[in-house]
């Protein structure tokens, strides 16, 4: 089912009416109207209006999805894609997987969304396509290609809590070769991360300073050949209190490189290759801790046309490396693993219906092998109305340090998922309304449990857990004379199927409401984003209050290529919180003068 526009900004929701390209759900280019799954979109401007710190606040304003942090921005972020695990959701950034073998799924607190410039978000398995991790979504980021003459590009950004941020770049394009390369470097002072009755509070102001850089080349050999590399890195601190003394920092580092090639034989026929790596890194000081990821992948892709059908082969390669140096409370840690992956897909238009079927076998070095598979079917059964119906399955192995570790169980086995949903949409050119249903079942949830299958005596890691994830998003935008309004609801029941509690800071009713007009020369616009209540720990003891917030914008061209933009988040000053005794922004706002080449 698609939701592609309803919580976007309204002028991007107008742009969705043109004919869009998406890769996640197949790994392969495929006109959006066609898709048969849940997808949003969020390109380069509406990350730029949204004054999100990270990508995380970004997506927590589209269906279905929400984020917990421990303290301001750069803190331990998880995000949650219709109720699951953080470690849930598949993460790349231009097709080179992200993820963490320490505490499993995306450090989304890592990834610089300045350096980012469009977005695509599939709910919903898809182990099928990607293998492992894949059981709730697939989040794909992609850096920004060079067209046209050379642009040079800049912003800068001042707001609350002492904040001030720059970006400069350049893209363009001459002859076979485009080109894109931008810097960014951002503080602030932040504020308190604790609230006063947290243990090891210490009543300073914990602030972040991130740096990153953005580079991505293309060649276009002939008509039919093309090789592509891009590069990310960033580094970030971040303050956080876990001693009442002691100024406690975050510092991490990301590193994505990839080099690719596609050739076209034909109009039928496309094969492309990639090979990629990514490198983070997360220490903690003066308190020491430090842990270090490298995953490498290697894919190679073809595509295969015959009229209205198409037929996918794919063969891939994924290396997992986990270094944990020494602390006083254990030795090195050091670990390595290896999955190879084959998987065959179909599509086929027939007139109203579209089919589609999907599977992969994935041998694992540690655990064997594991097959997954999906169908999918939708029917445009009326003009402007369409439903969709699919079924998939999915896993996600134990991380190395899951297995590994002081608290590692080497009798873990992976996770695996059974999914089921159904949507139905109805779209014109200027409005659109659809609901999605569906119900994820998880299997041999990995939790942090009693002593006993490890060495410590504080405990271990255990497959002990059932999940049951059903839930309704209803999603809609229209325009009303000069105004446009979009809009989402989501009905969540995350629950641990075996004691019945509801999952751990995730509500059960989300809400996204927008409106967006242009008046006197300048582009205006609210929204709110709303959850409920929540509860802090698995026994469903420690309750977390629902909140409200509202946000306003304002953008203005000032002379052509150089535009003010506004934003006040927050605005009536909420206290809430998105963990217990972990504080959140208050009333804050900031000021973006950004310039572009005409």
């Amino acid at each position: 089912m698609l939701c592609v526009a309803a919580a976007l900004p309204p002028t991007a929701a107008a742009q969705a009416t043109l004919e869009r390209v998406v890769i996640t759900a197949n790994r392969t280019p495929q006109p959006l109207s066609s898709v048969l799954a849940d997808i949003s979109v969020v390109e380069r401007d509406e990350i730029q209006r949204s004054g999100a710190f990270g990508v995380a606040d970004l997506l927590a304003r589209l269906p279905g999805i929400e984020f917990a942090r421990n303290g301001g921005p750069g803190t331990t972020t998880s995000l949650f894609i219709r109720g699951s695990e953080t470690r849930h959701t598949a993460v790349y950034i231009d097709g080179v997987r992200v993820d963490s073998q320490s505490t499993g799924g995306a450090s989304w607190e890592q990834i610089p969304l300045d350096q980012i410039d469009r977005i695509e978000v599939l709910r919903g398995p898809a182990a099928a396509v990607y293998g492992s991790d894949a059981v709730a979504g697939v989040v794909q980021l992609f850096t920004r290609r060079g067209k046209g003459a050379a642009r040079p590009t800049a912003a800068l950004t001042v707001g609350s809590y002492r904040t001030a941020q720059a970006q400069v770049g350049v893209s363009g394009s001459a002859d076979a070769l485009d080109y894109s390369l931008s810097a960014g470097h951002g503080r602030s002072d932040g504020f308190d991360a604790r609230t006063e009755a947290a243990a090891g509070h210490n009543p300073d102001k914990d602030g972040w300073q991130r740096s990153s850089l953005q580079g991505r080349v293309g060649f276009q050999l002939n008509p039919a050949h093309r090789v592509d590399a891009s590069l990310l890195a960033t580094k970030l601190r971040s303050g956080y209190d876990s001693s009442p003394t002691a100024d406690d920092q975050n510092r991490h580092t990301l590193r994505t490189g990839s080099l690719a090639w596609e050739g076209r034989w034909s109009a039928e026929s496309t094969t492309r290759a990639q090979w990629g790596q990514t490198q983070s890194t997360y220490e903690t000081q003066p308190s020491f801790y430090r842990t270090e990821t490298t995953l490498k992948n290697t894919t190679l892709q073809h595509e295969q046309r015959f009229g209205t059908q198409v037929f996918t082969g794919l063969l891939e390669r994924r290396e997992d490396e986990l270094f944990n140096p020494a602390t006083a409370f254990a030795a090195d840690l050091r670990g390595q693993r290896h999955q190879d992956a084959v998987a065959l897909g179909w599509r086929g238009d027939f007139g109203p219906h579209g089919l589609q079927a999907l599977v992969r076998h994935d041998e694992d070095s540690e655990f064997g092998g594991k097959s997954t598979g999906s169908l999918a079917w939708g029917w445009a059964f009326a003009p402007q109305w369409r439903v969709t119906a699919s079924a998939a399955t999915s896993f996600r192995v134990p991380t190395l340090y899951q297995r590994f570790s002081q608290y590692g169980n080497p009798a873990l086995v992976p996770e695996t998922g059974r999914n089921v949903e159904l949507g139905l949409r109805w779209a014109t050119a200027s409005h659109e309304a659809s609901v999605t249903a569906w119900r994820n079942k998880i299997r041999n949830l990995i939790n942090f449990g009693p002593p006993g299958p490890c060495v410590d005596s504080f405990g271990c890691y255990v497959n002990v857990g059932r999940a049951e994830l059903k839930g309704v998003t209803l999603a809609g935008r229209t325009q009303l004379g000069p105004v446009a309004l979009r809009g989402s609801v989501d009905w969540h029941d995350p629950r641990n199927a075996d004691t019945d509690k509801v999952l751990a800071r995730r509500a059960r009713r989300l809400t996204t409401l927008g409106a967006e007009t242009q008046l006197a020369g300048w582009v205006l616009g609210s929204e709110v984003q709303a959850a409920g209540s929540r509860f802090d720990n698995a026994a469903n003891t420690q309750r977390l209050g629902g909140y409200a917030l509202v946000n306003l914008f304002a953008s203005r061209t000032l002379v052509p290529g150089l535009a003010l933009e506004a934003r006040i988040d927050n605005v009536a000053d909420r206290d809430y919180q998105l963990a217990r005794t972990y504080a959140t922004a208050g009333r804050n706002g900031q000021l973006t003068l950004r310039w572009t080449t005409p």
